[in-house]
């Protein structure tokens, strides 16, 4: 069954409509609201952004859909789970701190910030699903116990996942810590000891004291290493590196897995707005922003997690690649922008194992309103 996927273009040729009139329209031509029951708990799942990140959605459009689940009767609050990794955001007292810094309080968005995983990520229960990798997910408690849900999501790359798009907010945005560990398990980082400088940037970032450094350089203890590529990502020779081929198709079919868990019991009840704008190289979870690798594209509504990512996929690779961003290859319109950064990378892994599990549809109709 093709995915039904509404798109309002940023850029030239608009007139003078603003992009709070474009997710209006949006919201209301997908039938967003639809999905929503007169006094709905509805949880508007987001990305807030880790300190130093500012490419994240802006709260501004956030209250754009806070105010139409409200006009639809439902009772919305932002939210999202606690991460993995070290940082501002590995509890809920750090991270609604930062989520109000970036301009996510009541007083712009409208609505209240709720951890959905709880103080210290405790807030879960498991789902019970018919996957490969999972027979059962755990999913954030206030996350389930929500009638319906808006996953707003801000398409970027990825370093594991190729991107991140709705699939990926439902899978490790809705897990607790330790529902994201499942999904990072067999992911085991390797040293190169001659790129190696010993600077310990990643030992000082390691959440669990898996990397250490001493007299003989820096050493790796894999059974308290838990996946989760903070090393990875902070290394600054690249040093650190994953076993992509043995270790990559599994690590996004378990995230799809807990995708699917995500809205487990929720049918017809979730709605999806991706935004393709600044679209970086790295996550929002990286403590930085780098160039964007393509102009800015628009924003999408369906209400297909599958068809939605599909498109912002399709859209982001038929652009030009950005001059001076990461991009180290497919700069040319339909080449695939994300394998351009990070070569060993396959995004459209989670579309098609989506599309399998039953998920969603990667056949799409794309309606640009």
């Amino acid at each position: 069954m093709t995915g039904r996927v509404y798109f309002a273009r940023i850029g030239p040729g608009n007139g003078r409509e603003n992009t709070i009139t474009r997710i209006r329209r949006l919201f209301d031509t997908a039938g967003l609201a639809s999905c929503i029951d007169e006094g709905d708990l509805t949880a508007v799942k987001l990305h807030f952004g880790e300190e130093g990140c500012d490419t994240f959605v802006s709260p501004v459009w956030v209250r754009q859909v806070v105010d139409r689940v409200r006009e639809a009767g439902g009772n919305p609050f932002l939210t999202d789970t606690n991460t993995l990794y070290s940082g501002q955001r590995d509890n809920t007292v750090d991270h609604i701190a930062t989520a109000i810094s970036h301009g996510f309080g009541y007083e712009v968005t409208g609505a209240p910030i709720v951890i959905a995983d709880g103080l210290h990520s405790q807030n879960w229960r498991e789902v019970a699903i018919d996957g490969k990798h999972f027979s059962k997910v755990k999913i954030a408690g206030d996350i389930l116990d929500a009638e319906s849900m808006i996953v707003v999501s801000h398409m970027k790359g990825h370093g594991m996942a190729g991107f991140g798009g709705a699939i990926k907010n439902l899978a490790m945005g809705c897990a607790p810590a330790a529902g994201k560990m499942d999904q990072h398990q067999g992911l085991v980082p390797l040293i190169e000891a001659g790129a190696c400088a010993e600077c310990a940037t990643c030992v000082r970032v390691c959440p669990t004291g898996a990397l250490e450094g001493g007299p003989g350089g820096i050493t790796l203890t894999t059974t308290r290493c838990i996946g989760c590529g903070e090393c990875m990502t902070v290394c600054p020779n690249g040093a650190i590196d994953f076993d992509w081929k043995e270790g990559l198709v599994p690590f996004m079919e378990m995230m799809t897995e807990y995708a699917l868990g995500a809205v487990q019991g929720k049918e017809g009840r979730v709605g999806y707005i991706n935004v393709l704008t600044n679209i970086t190289p790295d996550c929002d979870c990286c403590p930085w922003s780098d160039r964007p690798i393509v102009p800015d594209i628009g924003i999408l509504a369906s209400k297909d997690p599958v068809a939605i990512d599909a498109a912002s996929f399709d859209l982001v690779n038929a652009q030009p690649g950005m001059a001076e961003s990461r991009l180290i290859g497919n700069r040319e319109p339909g080449a695939d922008k994300f394998r351009g950064v990070n070569p060993y990378s396959d995004g459209m892994v989670q579309v098609r194992y989506g599309e399998e599990i039953g998920l969603g549809s990667a056949d799409y109709e794309l309606v640009e309103i």
